[in-house]
């Protein structure tokens, strides 16, 4: 059970599932994600850190970054059939096409550097 408590926790916040739905479609770094939800890079981590608690996400690094991604292995069957269900749900949500068509413009080497 604490493995499903885990995970509905770490979804019960709307910028963890808006961080879920991003990396749905691209791999991004803390920078990328501070830019496109406009929180502060300390809140960013907070969330990537219960999301990758619950077992949602995989990261590596690469130079100077860390770059997360949707976990594709994960160890819990709740984290794996929640983050199959989210590939396909909120996806006609305003806020979410808009920050999808952002993604298109996201430049990691300009962003980061500021």
């Amino acid at each position: 059970m604490k493995s499903f408590i885990r995970v509905t926790k770490a979804l019960s916040d709307p910028n963890r599932v808006r961080i879920i739905k991003l990396l749905g479609h691209k791999e991004l770094c803390v920078c990328e994600l501070k830019n496109l939800l406009g929180l502060a890079q300390s809140t960013v981590s907070k969330h990537l850190k219960v999301l990758d608690d619950a077992g949602l996400l995989a990261f590596r690094k690469d130079g100077p970054w860390i770059i997360y991604r949707l976990a594709n292995d994960s160890e819990s069957h709740y984290a794996a059939a929640m983050l199959e269900h989210l590939a396909v749900w909120l996806e006609d949500d305003p806020e979410l096409i808009e920050m999808r068509l952002q993604l298109k413009h996201i430049d990691r080497e300009r962003i980061c550097a500021a």
